[in-house]
């Protein structure tokens, strides 16, 4: 007999606190400026701007299952797991608990199989689907321990997965490809994507303050309305670096007092950035994305390490 808990839901909180509207003098767009204009468009830059777009996979090799779900971890050590859900309960979750001991929750919607990151690098994790017994009360309907010895430390950082979901015909990808097209290193890929974005998006106040628990962004639509929370925002942004071979994850976490979603990236030589980076030509600061397109100065919304406060990463 299934033993019904409360399952403690720990990561659908925070998409409706990540902004707050504006006074009456401050505008809902940037008035930030590109420097396209000091770039060349129309040359092609010496970095290579194909887009690469990497397929998770449920290979059947390594894999659990019972007769309503199946955890697939055929590909762990490329740092994601591969779950579906196929009973008939509508409130289904999923747990992952890494070596740091960090358990994230993950709503399961879908009869195909979906993409979940293992963020805690090598080590053991527990995966266990939950079916919805009454109220807040799960019972586990299948669990698995899946041991990782040696990890693709960016694999996380690079698939698709629930979050961050896309493919190689999803919008952004293209505008990616078309932004670092006169980009010589990845930095410049990063610069044209984040003044892009600050540049062209428009928060959407209304839409955080009703957003209900459990939403996911659309990168498509998103890209379509040019306008979102911070979830959207940084899931847009990881789409398009990702395409670019650039590691970037989503963050969430808090920065000063109010919940929030911001990316990291990683760059080689220099390793991993965290925040939306600004770098004057000596020193980096962190940018994130939502608080510069919101405000009137972008470049005064920059912060030390210690304002943002991580609590997962995606």
């Amino acid at each position: 007999m299934k033993r019904a808990i409360p399952l403690i839901l720990l990561l659908c909180i925070f998409i409706s606190a990540c902004g707050k509207k504006p006074d009456n003098n401050t505008s809902n767009t940037s008035t930030h400026k590109e420097t396209e204009s000091e770039v060349d468009t129309s040359v092609k830059g010496s970095r290579d701007n194909t887009p690469v777009v990497l397929e998770p996979s449920a290979d059947g090799e390594s894999i659990d299952q019972c007769d309503v779900a199946s955890i697939d971890y055929s590909n762990a050590s490329e740092g994601y797991i591969m779950v579906v859900y196929t009973g008939t309960n509508p409130k289904v979750k999923l747990q992952i608990t890494g070596p740091d001991s960090v358990t994230y929750t993950y709503n399961l919607t879908d009869s195909d199989y979906d993409a979940f990151p293992l963020t805690a690098g090598a080590g053991n994790y527990t995966a266990v689907v939950y079916e919805n017994i009454t109220g807040d009360q799960y019972a586990a309907a299948l669990s698995s321990t899946i041991s990782v010895s040696d990890m693709n430390e960016f694999g996380p950082y690079l698939y698709p997965s629930q979050y961050v979901d896309f493919t190689a015909s999803s919008l952004p990808v293209a505008k990616a490809q078309e932004l670092a097209y006169p980009a010589n290193e990845d930095l410049d890929v990063i610069s044209f994507v984040y003044n892009y974005i600050i540049d062209h998006y428009s928060y959407d106040y209304e839409k955080a303050e009703t957003v209900q628990s459990g939403y996911l962004p659309n990168v498509d639509e998103i890209f379509q309305s040019q306008t979102g929370i911070c979830f959207d925002y940084a899931a847009v942004m990881a789409t398009m670096l990702r395409s670019q071979r650039i590691p970037t994850r989503l963050e969430v976490g808090y920065k000063g007092e109010e919940y929030h979603a911001w990316i990291s990236t990683y760059v080689k030589d220099v390793g991993w950035i965290n925040g939306v980076i600004e770098f004057n030509g000596t020193d980096w600061k962190l940018m994130d994305p939502t608080f510069a397109a919101t405000s009137n100065s972008p470049s005064s919304f920059t912060a030390d390490d210690d304002s943002y406060i991580t609590k997962y990463v995606y």
